[in-house]
Order: C-alpha cells, then sequence, then structure tokens
C-alpha cells in the first residue's frame, strides 16, 4: 500500500482476465527497491478498479502486468480509460507480461498497445529495459 507522499507512486495490477499473483509481487518488490510506493491492486482487477485507483492515488506510474496472454486485448479496452482522465493524461503507463496467447503480439501488436494509450510496452521480459525506463522518469528515483 503506499506509505509516502515524500516517494514517487507507483500503482501495479494486472487485467480483469488475469489470475496471477507472483508477477506482481515481483515488480512491487522491484518498485520498492527502486525508491517508489506502490499500490499493488492484485490480480482480476476490473478496469473500474484500476481508473477508480489511479485516480485516487494520482500515481506517478501504472504498472500493468499481465501473464495469461491476454494482456493485448485487455489494454487496448484499459489505457484509452486512463488517457480520458485529464489528471492521468500525463501519467507514465506500462504494459507488460505476455501480451498474446501466441507470444507478445510482435511489433504490430506493440504499436496498437501504444496508440491505445501506453508509453511503453515490455512484451519481452525484459526488465533491464524496465529498469531503464524507471530510472529515466523525472520522479526521483533511483536507478
Amino acid at each position: 500500500m503506499v506509505t509516502s507522499e515524500l516517494r514517487p507512486v507507483a500503482v501495479v495490477s494486472s487485467t480483469a482476465s488475469d489470475a496471477h499473483t507472483w508477477n506482481l509481487v515481483y515488480l512491487q518488490l522491484l518498485l520498492e527497491e527502486l525508491g517508489f510506493a506502490v499500490s499493488n491492486l492484485g490480480a482480476c482487477v476490473p478496469d473500474d478498479l484500476v481508473v477508480g485507483e489511479c485516480r485516487r492515488l494520482g500515481p506517478d506510474v501504472v504498472v500493468i502486468s499481465t501473464v495469461n496472454g491476454h494482456g493485448h486485448a485487455d489494454g487496448l479496452r484499459l489505457a484509452p480509460r486512463l488517457r480520458a482522465l485529464p489528471e492521468l493524461a500525463g501519467t507514465a503507463l506500462v504494459i507488460g507480461g505476455k501480451l498474446g496467447v501466441d507470444g507478445t503480439r510482435g511489433a504490430a501488436g506493440e504499436l496498437r498497445l501504444c496508440a491505445a494509450g501506453f508509453d511503453r510496452v515490455f512484451g519481452d521480459g525484459d526488465i533491464g529495459a524496465f529498469r531503464r525506463y524507471l530510472a529515466a522518469l523525472a520522479v526521483g528515483v533511483a536507478s
């Protein structure tokens, strides 16, 4: 749960269709290690709950993680809802994990997710790239 106003805030969530939690715990620990206060919404999170918690918390970054293979479809539905809110228009929004049942869905799938509102897509599980992305955010986190 978010515990400090002095640290940047991250919201971590799965998608409505994904019941996996190990990935969320890993991401929470990584983000906390990097200096974020983390609100981990858990598994099978309805879009309305993600949107509501992001509005309430005003996070610096929203991390959507999925491993069930339906992240592409869920992300295409969720990102525009988050981007439609003026208070979240500039919030860093990323998605990663197994985004399609046939893998990451390739460059075309990543472009569609970015067009829907995600700033970055980490479909290949490249934690190094994710860490570098977080370090580049202007929110004062450790590298």
